[in-house]
């Protein structure tokens, strides 16, 4: 594999539409997997198995839950930013803060899903073994999320 650097004939313009088009392709899957989680949790509230949970599943379920919810608005707030700022020559300024806002729901995301594994974790094994399981599997998405793509980055 090459590790020679491209360049697009591209003007600004084209550059700005384009990366804006491949963070409405990136924001498309997280959206949906976010909103599958929201869901679940919002169902499982309602069971009677979660009611007599102990403080500790229903501490877990509620940071669980407004991690999701928070991931969910940071992810789909770049369509509300765009409606907003829609035919106002601002995409040099949108695309930089929708990236932002991207990026804050992926970690939260991160968050929620590590959360809503701990809750299902701790009903089929013990609970120290599920907490370590979930800390485990936060360590992986910390690893291929943030700290591979921060090695490649630096090395380009």
């Amino acid at each position: 594999m090459s590790t020679a650097h491209y360049e697009r004939d591209e003007d600004q313009a084209h550059r700005f539409d384009r990366h804006w088009n491949e963070l409405l392709q990136e924001l498309r899957l997280a959206q949906t997997g976010t909103q599958i989680l929201f869901a679940f949790l919002l169902a499982i509230a309602f069971t009677r198995p979660f009611q007599e949970a102990d403080t500790f599943t229903h501490s877990v379920f509620a940071a669980t839950l407004v991690l999701a919810a928070m991931a969910t608005g940071l992810l789909i707030a770049p369509v509300a930013f765009h409606r907003m700022v829609f035919q106002r020559r601002m995409r040099d300024r949108m695309i930089p803060a929708a990236a932002r806002m991207a990026a804050g729901g992926l970690l939260l995301l991160m968050l929620a899903i590590c959360g809503g594994l701990l809750l299902a974790l701790d009903v089929v094994m013990n609970r120290g073994l599920a907490i370590g399981v979930s800390a485990a599997v936060l360590c992986w998405f910390v690893a291929f999320w943030y700290v591979i793509p921060a090695i490649v980055r630096r090395a380009g």
